[in-house]
């Protein structure tokens, strides 16, 4: 007999059947469930838990100036916003609306702009409105007023509990302002991309590589996983001299504005003549406001009939080719010479011209009749070799600068068809190329034909950017480029450059001379013409050049200036002429190092004004002086942090007593006036107080009179001149 009851155990197994049938269709139940009317929400809870990639955008590189100051550089800007849903959803709703007097109250110490009433009210409407996205302020902040809101009641507490949330970018500074504006480049603020310039040149390589990130909830906690790691920008080091390029900016822009000059446009170049390095570069437009901006880089970018400076090049030209010497002689008439029905002139044709001039003295007269017979007696019927002449001086080369905008110079070479006659040249076409017309050359083309003068023949590759540097480690080297040795004959070289002197010296250059040193250049004034309209239509415009180098017996930089102006007086020599001397002399007393013991008068023993401010640089400059100074502190200071203090005159004017001042806890405004800029915002911004500066030089006017108790979020505006 079977030991198994069949009675008894398959109802069990019936039971036990049953309900894991019932289990599997709950289970069958949930899951078409789930997949259909609960998909939605498990959607929601899966996308809760992570969050889609991020791109991070890596740190811009920097632009530096030759000697490593900032010239760009990225900083972190904020937009920062309130989540009112997140607000509520954490439960701190009550706590926001119990603490809005003292959010308001903060708000406007950051912002005085507008008054804490203002913010209450707007920032309930956005509470009412359970704005997810509400602006706390409409415009970008940076990381110190970010910091500020975020020190806030409710605020300081992170977003999922306060709603307080900021959208961050990598906002563009210069800090030396517009210096160097249109070279140095611009950006998109929106978009945060490069505009112009070596912004734009080199963007890939300032711009880095973007990183990923995904958010992934993890007990509650929201972690931010990198998949990939931002790769930030390199720095490039470029040519530009801060120094150099203010100097020219300043003398380009009084011409400019001088009332006799009321110039359109302005430019400078100033190019290191060893390394065709371009230490400084500007660009100035008169703008409808009146005053002048950078707002093309002309410079690279405009071409444009060079005029008179062109006539160097033909004189070289034929020189190099033997046809003449410098003791040629043509005769120019009384001003006035008539080339193939067209009348040529001489500026001084209404005073009966310059006669019969030496070859040397048509540069140093700028005579158009003078240059322009000599080429074409003996280039007419050749054509092409005078301009091939112009070619291999370099003129018409493609230097292939740097600079979104470039246009390499146009020099028409002849071009005859199969009957042997010239379809692009026509008989005055050769006299008036001679004297930089029926040819269009940017200013830095012009000014490297210049340099390679100055430098013996030695042609060099304009330089924008020296190294690559990235993490302090140079990773890309742009040594100087030597394009061509030699570009004409070594005597060639000499009597041009003599002649150049002498253009300086004796002809119409003399303004552009310096009685401390050596100049070479030549001259331009062209009239510009308007493109189908030709010359005449309209008011004249005119291009006013001046191009040479300096010192000229040992050549270390050239330089061009060029000025557009509309109507008379207009002379190359006596304006562009003008600029280029203050340039060069600037240039030249920047280079010079000298002891400050030199400024001592022997003489007699003088007892100087010190201004406060910085008194350890009063110390080191009395004390070179020989004048006594008693000092309220002791030891040296060899890293030559700033001491900040006044200076009082005692024992009958025979001692300076300088007086350490502690700025670090001061409540009160200072008196600045007189400061320069740097030591005037290092004091005030020490106390807490933020500055606004205008314009340039020494501070003659601040917002906040001395005494002036200082409240937190305080602002100060200086006035410079």
């Amino acid at each position: 007999m079977s030991k198994f009851d069949n009675s008894k155990v398959m109802p069990r197994y019936s039971v036990i059947a049953t309900i894991m049938s019932l289990v599997a269709v709950a289970v069958i139940g949930k899951t078409i469930y789930t997949m259909t009317a609960g998909r939605t929400y498990w959607l929601e809870v899966a996308a809760s838990q992570k969050k889609d990639s991020v791109t991070v955008k890596p740190t811009r590189g920097n632009i530096l100036s030759c000697n490593g100051q900032l010239m760009a550089s990225s900083l972190p800007e904020f937009k920062v916003y309130m989540d009112f849903n997140a607000l509520k959803a954490a439960g701190n709703d009550t706590a926001f609306v119990d603490s809005i007097n003292y959010i308001s109250k903060g708000l406007n110490n950051i912002f005085p702009e507008k008054s804490a009433a203002y913010f209450k009210k707007y920032l309930m409407e956005g509470y009412h409105k359970e704005s997810k996205h509400w602006a706390i302020w409409n415009e970008r902040i940076d990381y110190n007023t970010f910091k500020e809101i975020q020190s806030l009641p409710i605020f300081h507490l992170s977003k999922y509990k306060s709603g307080f949330h900021w959208d961050e970018f990598n906002a563009r500074r210069r800090p030396f302002g517009s210096l160097a504006q249109r070279t140095i480049g611009d950006m998109f603020g929106a978009k945060d991309t490069a505009r112009c310039g070596l912004e734009l040149s080199y963007d890939s390589i300032l711009r880095g590589t973007n990183g990923i990130i995904h958010r992934r909830k993890v007990r509650n906690k929201f972690l931010d996983i990198t998949d990939t790691p931002p790769i930030d920008g390199a720095d490039i080091i470029t040519t530009i001299d801060v120094s150099m390029q203010d100097l020219a900016e300043r003398a380009l822009l009084d011409e400019l504005k001088d009332p006799n000059v009321n110039g359109n446009v302005g430019v400078a170049i100033v190019m290191e003549v060893a390394t065709g390095d371009v230490k400084a570069i500007v660009n100035l437009d008169k703008c409808s406001d009146g005053e002048y901006r950078e707002v093309k880089n002309h410079a690279v970018s405009d071409l444009l009939e060079p005029g008179s400076v062109f006539k160097t090049a033909s004189i070289m030209t034929i020189l190099d080719d033997g046809l003449v010497d410098t003791m040629y002689t043509v005769q120019t008439g009384p001003g006035v010479w008539n080339m193939y029905g067209r009348d040529m002139k001489d500026h001084n044709w209404t005073r009966g011209g310059y006669g019969t001039l030496t070859l040397p003295w048509t540069l140093k007269y700028s005579s158009n009749i003078g240059v322009s017979r000599i080429i074409d007696m003996h280039y007419h019927k050749n054509p092409e070799k005078f301009v091939q002449g112009i070619y291999d001086l370099g003129l018409a080369t493609d230097f292939h600068v740097p600079i979104v905008g470039y246009s390499p110079a146009r020099i028409r070479m002849p071009h005859k068809n199969s009957r042997g006659q010239y379809d692009n040249w026509s008989a005055t076409a050769l006299p008036w190329m001679s004297i930089g017309y029926e040819t269009q050359i940017p200013p830095i083309s012009t000014l490297t034909f210049y340099n390679a003068i100055a430098n013996g023949g030695k042609l060099m590759q304009p330089r924008f950017v020296k190294q690559i540097v990235k993490n302090g480690e140079v990773i890309y080297n742009n040594p100087p480029k030597v394009l061509k040795e030699r570009i004409a004959k070594e005597s060639t070289i000499k009597n041009i450059t003599r002649i150049l002197t002498e253009v300086v010296s004796e002809g119409l250059g003399k303004k552009a001379g310096s009685d401390k040193f050596l100049v070479a250049g030549k001259t331009g004034t062209a009239q510009m013409s308007k493109g189908a309209l030709g010359y005449k239509t309209g008011g004249t415009n005119y291009l006013l050049s001046f191009a040479g180098f300096f010192p000229a017996d040992k050549p270390r930089y050239s330089c061009i200036v060029c000025i557009q102006k509309t109507g008379l007086p207009a002379s190359g020599g006596g304006m562009s002429g003008v600029v280029f001397h203050h340039i060069a002399e600037g240039i030249m007393a920047q280079s010079l190092k000298l002891d400050v013991k030199d400024a001592r008068d022997t003489s007699s023993v003088l007892i100087p004004d010190v201004k406060a401010g910085n008194i350890l640089a009063a110390d080191y400059v009395l004390t070179h002086l020989g004048i006594n100074t008693n000092k309220s502190w002791s030891g040296s200071y060899s890293d030559g942090n700033p001491i900040w203090g006044k200076a009082e005159k005692k024992n009958g004017n025979k001692t300076i007593l300088l007086e350490r001042e502690t700025i670090n806890n001061g409540k009160y405004i200072p008196n600045v006036v007189g400061m320069g800029a740097r030591d005037a915002v290092f004091l005030l911004e020490r106390r807490g107080v933020k500055t606004i500066v205008s314009g340039r030089g020494k501070v003659v006017k601040q917002s906040l009179e001395p005494g002036h108790y200082i409240k937190k979020g305080e602002r100060i505006t200086l006035v410079l001149d």
